[in-house]
């Protein structure tokens, strides 16, 4: 069994006082995550609001159908980290290691499919720049802005918890985790759940303004 006392960094006094600073660290950088995030969402709210007509034009693109199996994906893979911080904690490192696996196959799952929804908003030519070809009403471009700029950088995060997810993985197969020492699985699921509630913003905000008010 992996020796606790052995994971305990000099600055430390014990084990629960890192795993208390570490969930402190990990909860303050996702604050800093939601001002980044939040920024994006308030820039999408006042143009919203100003160019409504031209949001539900730019929203009538957007295929429904795969934003819903990629919101099915994301929850489900919020439940297999949750599975093995639960596997984790009962000492079964195998279990661990078989879900977290799937929360990355889960993840890739997902941005595959995002690529094939770029893709054919390429094609299409709903790319906001010089071959962006949609007729539709005024500022319906900037619609179109926001949705590559908020679902871009929402990728980026998922290709983040991806790796991260891997390096946990990795660890795990080394014999790094116990019941008593898992701190890093809880803190990568915490960053896990984080970028899939974004998801579960976006997905409505951009794939369902089907109806005027």
């Amino acid at each position: 069994m992996t020796d606790s006392h052995s994971h305990v960094a000099h600055q430390f006094d014990d084990l629960a006082q890192q795993q208390d600073a570490s969930n402190l660290g990990m909860w303050a950088f996702l604050a800093t995550e939601v001002l980044f995030f939040g920024g994006m969402f308030a820039a999408y709210a006042v143009y919203r609001t100003l160019y409504y007509d031209a949001f539900v034009a730019g929203s009538q693109h957007m295929d429904v159908l795969l934003g819903a199996i990629n919101t099915a994906v994301l929850l489900l893979s919020s439940l297999t980290v949750a599975l093995g911080v639960h596997e984790v904690k009962r000492g079964n490192n195998a279990g661990l290691t078989r879900y977290l696996l799937l929360t990355i196959t889960l993840g890739l799952t997902f941005l595959v499919i995002k690529g094939f929804e770029y893709s054919h908003k390429y094609a299409d030519g709903l790319i906001p720049g010089v071959h962006f070809t949609l007729d539709g009403p005024e500022h319906v471009g900037l619609y179109f802005i926001l949705y590559f700029v908020m679902t871009g950088f929402h990728a980026l995060h998922m290709i983040v918890g991806v790796g991260i997810m891997t390096a946990m993985v990795i660890m795990t197969r080394r014999g790094r985790f116990s019941p008593e020492y898992h701190n890093p699985i809880e803190v990568s699921g915490l960053y896990w759940h984080f970028v899939d509630i974004v998801w579960i913003f976006l997905y409505p905000l951009f794939y369902l303004i089907r109806v005027h008010p």
